[in-house]
């Protein structure tokens, strides 16, 4: 029979079930499937190991740095770090290149949107249905008759805002929880939401008044963040591509490094 967590091995050395079971602490996956954390934890231990061992084929020495305040990397850690500065050396991107890639994407450099929005705010109960129901009534009602927004806000929102009607004011990216955001980016002035919007405060009706879209920033303004998103982007890939020669020659048995 198959063991349920059956060891790893690459190129000959052994990584343990239990080894392996330690680390998918450090993996987070959905619940009720623990194996996807199995995978990731072997597939990550298992990366480990072809590093190292190609770090010692190589017959480096470990020079530990500092990585917090009197704090140092472990040797295996150190071995890891020096083996990918010789082996992992994308091409920096030139500034035609970063220029060509900020003009055919706009969108993705634009100053924060500003919204004027208001909101009813259904706390969430001990009965989740009946908090649902009480919900959706005041929804309907106030699709049916969206002037009644200010009263039916006052009778019913959880929210200090209640007392101006909902109203929040002029709000913007980081000052409401990201599923209020998302709702307020696919809506039209002068909406109602159709739907409600569920985020851990409970259920929100959302309204939106008014939007002023961000102006695209200029290229001189998001050039240098720009550089090191493509030098972060760039070294992924080639430290993966990398990985990738390594496993192509390892004999690996118990994990496919696909995904690695």
């Amino acid at each position: 029979m198959t063991p349920l967590l059956p060891e790893v091995c690459v190129n000959g050395e052994i990584i343990a079930a239990e080894r392996i079971a330690a680390e998918a602490q450090n993996h987070p996956a959905p619940q009720g499937k623990p194996g996807l954390a199995w995978k990731a934890a072997a597939r990550a231990l298992a990366v480990r190991a072809l590093l190292l061992q190609e770090a010692r084929r190589r017959g480096l020495t470990p020079a530990p740095t500092e990585t917090l305040p009197g704090q140092l990397e472990t040797e295996d850690e150190a071995l890891i770090r020096q083996l990918l500065d010789l082996s992992v050396q994308p091409t920096a991107p030139s500034e035609a290149d970063l220029e060509a890639f900020y003009l055919a994407h706009p969108d993705r450099f634009r100053a924060p949107s500003l919204y004027e929005a208001a909101h009813i705010l259904i706390p969430p109960t001990e009965d989740a249905h009946e908090a649902h129901h009480r919900a959706q009534a005041v929804l309907a009602e106030l699709l049916a008759n969206p002037q009644r927004f200010d009263q039916l806000a006052r009778d019913h929102s959880a929210c200090s805002s209640k007392a101006n009607g909902g109203r929040l004011g002029q709000i913007s990216a980081g000052d409401t929880v990201a599923e209020f955001e998302a709702a307020l980016a696919t809506m039209h002035e002068g909406q109602i939401n159709p739907d409600l919007v569920q985020s851990r405060y409970g259920l929100h009706i959302i309204r939106l008044d008014a939007r002023a879209r961000g102006e695209v920033l200029p290229f001189a303004a998001v050039k240098a963040a720009l550089l090191t998103a493509r030098e972060k982007a760039d070294w992924l890939r080639t430290s993966k591509e990398f990985i990738a020669t390594l496993a192509a020659v390892a004999e690996i048995r118990g994990i496919t490094l696909q995904a690695a």
